[in-house]
């Protein structure tokens, strides 16, 4: 009996001083508590102050290389994608270091995204196609900001600017296209603002009783008149084709670049008036039918 009561006195004596020293973590604790959410406080407030600060830091650097680059004469894409670029990259170090004053290690945050790197790049193998592409559309330079150009894609505009993953195109009918730069890097495109002139072509049919001489001396003296075509450059009035109402002639000359439009449009309107005065007339698709009545057999 009596070691039976000694054992209990001793496992008594070991629960309770078990239950102090609980108590006494949980007071310590508590004790600690304040100066834990002080100092916690603290490196959020550090942080929101180093992030405002690094933030205006980006903005000036950011702007110090778009003044830079706009004095070289870069070209827009050229300074819109490389500020992108600056601009990821500025903001990725600025939460890697804010990061290190919580006590993460910026060496095993590295070594993690390394060792995923294979991961992260089959679930972001598109955008890093359009990132490539953008490279090379910057390097190879096939077009600038304003120029308009066609894809073989059936994408065509004026290019407003060159990002980090997609190009933005601008229609004539006031549309924003956004073309990936990976599917625009491996299409054929077709920039029809490279060059300061363009070729024009116009077709116009004649009845076949006109005369071709007659309407060949018409349709030269309206490009002689029109002030936006080029005399330095060919002039041609010829037969293209003999069609089924008429004959097709081709009117071709040269123009600016800027005026095509203008110059088009008024010439195809300038070649019906001066047909009209002339008494050339434009055919038209028509189709005679004969009727033959037989007999009527009995």
């Amino acid at each position: 009996m009596e070691e039976k009561l000694v054992e209990g006195q001793i496992i008594g004596a070991e629960i309770l001083a078990e239950n102090e020293l609980q108590v006494g973590v949980i007071e310590t604790y508590l004790q600690e508590l304040p100066d834990k959410v002080l100092r916690f406080g603290v490196r959020v407030l550090l942080a929101l102050v180093v992030f405002l600060v690094g933030t205006q830091i980006i903005k000036l650097v950011r702007k110090i290389l778009r003044r830079s680059l706009k004095r070289g004469n870069a070209d827009e894409g050229v300074i819109h994608f490389l500020d992108s670029l600056l601009k990821v990259t500025l903001y990725i170090l600025l939460v890697f270091l804010i990061a290190s004053g919580f006590g993460l290690d910026a060496t095993s945050v590295v070594a993690l995204v390394g060792s995923a790197g294979v991961a992260i790049g089959l679930a972001v193998q598109g955008s890093l196609s359009n990132f490539a592409g953008g490279v090379l559309l910057l390097l190879l330079k096939p077009f600038k900001t304003d120029d308009y150009i066609k894809d073989s894609n059936g994408n065509e505009g004026t290019v407003q600017e060159v990002q980090l993953f997609y190009t933005r195109l601008i229609t004539p009918d006031h549309h924003v296209v956004i073309v990936p730069n990976g599917t625009l890097a491996n299409a054929n495109i077709v920039n029809m603002s490279t060059l300061e002139d363009r070729r024009m072509d116009i077709e116009v049919g004649i009845a076949y009783d006109e005369d071709i001489r007659t309407a060949r001396e018409v349709l030269m003296k309206v490009l002689e008149n029109d002030p936006d075509v080029l005399k330095d450059r060919e002039r041609l009035v010829f037969v293209d084709q003999l069609a089924d109402s008429g004959v097709i002639l081709h009117v071709r000359c040269w123009s600016r670049n800027d005026t095509y439009w203008n110059t088009k449009w008024r010439l195809t309107e300038e070649v019906k008036y001066a047909l009209d005065e002339a008494g050339i007339s434009i055919p038209f698709p028509q189709m005679d039918v004969h009727i033959r009545e037989g007999e009527r057999k009995e």
